[in-house]
């Protein structure tokens, strides 16, 4: 009988968002008798939503090690790599596979100093546009180059990602690189019913008003305030839309207070962190996604499987994902004008009805968890056989 294959899943924390989602769904997905998972995580932040009852539910054995958590510190993520090479010492993981920029440095290194043969690390976006100054970003580069050479091999959620990190910041080369796109349990949205539940009336919003919204973490890269300015334009032209802005982070005071300031007070819904998002997604007439900078957003692949027509600025694997435009708008970044009047186009164009429902089915095919789960099995035995002739 074949022993089980041991995979160790290490991420910085388990914050409301696709990462954590996709690592605990892919990570329960690998059971007995082929596998044993394991996932390792550190704490979210105060304002962060946590979660971890995600993987309780599952069943899916997790270790905190708390320094592991998103800040930088030279001195504690020492410790940090101390307390991970302790544990993978201890566990024994045949993998090794690291998530999140963090987790990922202090991960593989902690691994390859244990002697695990095989790992593995996924970029679930990557830090190297809009979120440190150019020194630091300078920096972050030299530590993934620097992590690549102890990487067995690197995974990428869509093919623009893995042309700027071979091409762009020459991180890894691109036969070291696997786009396996991310994946998600989409069932029960894809059974959404337009308009179903009680979001809208809990939120203080009629039911035939246009709802535009947009679901993430309330931090810069997200660019809240794009959404905002052109959310006042689409006011001007549609007076009886509504907006929500679904989450909750750092910037939660301020764009109340720009939303005021725009007269939007009335008119924008900050409800924090829901963990039960399919119902955001019954009630919305458009999603929309301004960040300056992402991977595969799941916002996006949520509201395509439920129907929703989708504007996203054009970042990351939104390009990829969204087939140029073809399955939802795509405006430049920072262009107010441009996403208000691809809004605009989605409440109004008869046509975005069908570009939607394209999506859906194309969401539905592609972006379903069984399909990142298969694509990882294939992979991990890949690496496995290799390693063993």
């Amino acid at each position: 009988m074949t022993p089980s294959i041991k995979v160790m899943h290490i991420i910085a924390r388990l914050n409301i968002g696709g990462a954590a989602i996709y690592v605990i769904q892919l990570a329960a997905a690998f059971g007995a008798p082929d596998y044993r998972s394991q996932l390792v995580c550190g704490v979210v932040g105060k304002s962060e939503g946590d979660m971890r009852y995600v993987a309780d539910e599952k069943h899916l054995p997790v270790t905190v090690i708390p320094s592991l958590g998103r800040e930088i510190s030279p001195l504690g993520d020492l410790a940090t790599l101390y307390q991970l090479w302790k544990l993978i010492r201890r566990e024994r993981p045949d993998i090794v596979h690291t998530h999140t920029a963090k987790a990922g440095f202090v991960g593989r290194i902690a691994a390859r100093l244990a002697g695990v043969p095989i790992i593995v690390h996924t970029y679930h976006g990557h830090v190297f546009a809009g979120y440190f100054s150019p020194a630091r970003t300078r920096l972050f580069l030299l530590l993934e180059r620097f992590c690549t050479r102890l990487s067995t091999r690197v995974i990428t959620l869509s093919a623009a990602l893995k042309r700027e990190l071979s091409e762009v910041y020459h991180v890894a080369p691109p036969d070291q690189i696997e786009v396996i796109p991310l994946g998600f349990e989409l069932e029960r949205l894809a059974a959404l019913k337009r308009h179903e539940g009680s979001f809208r009336a809990q939120h203080h919003i009629p039911e035939a008003a246009p709802l535009i919204g947009i679901v993430g973490r309330l931090v810069p890269i997200k660019n809240h305030a794009l959404f905002l300015q052109a959310a006042r334009f689409v006011h001007e032209q549609l007076p009886d839309a509504f907006f929500a802005i679904v989450g909750d982070g750092e910037r939660r005071a301020e764009l109340v207070e720009m939303a005021s300031s725009l007269g939007l007070a009335d008119r924008v819904r900050f409800t924090g962190w829901i963990a039960d998002v399919p119902p955001v997604y019954g009630a919305l007439d458009v999603l929309v996604l301004s960040s300056n900078n992402e991977g595969l957003p799941v916002s996006l692949i949520e509201a395509m499987a439920a129907g929703v027509p989708v504007v996203s600025t054009s970042v990351g694997g939104v390009p990829d994902l969204l087939d140029g435009g073809q399955l939802g708008a795509v405006v430049l970044p920072g262009d107010v004008q441009g996403m208000a009047a691809a809004i605009i186009r989605a409440l109004t164009d008869p046509a975005a009805r069908a570009t939607a429902e394209a999506a859906r089915k194309m969401t539905l095919q592609q972006y379903d968890i069984r399909h990142s789960v298969a694509q990882t099995d294939a992979l991990y035995r890949r690496l496995v056989q290799a390693r063993q002739r």
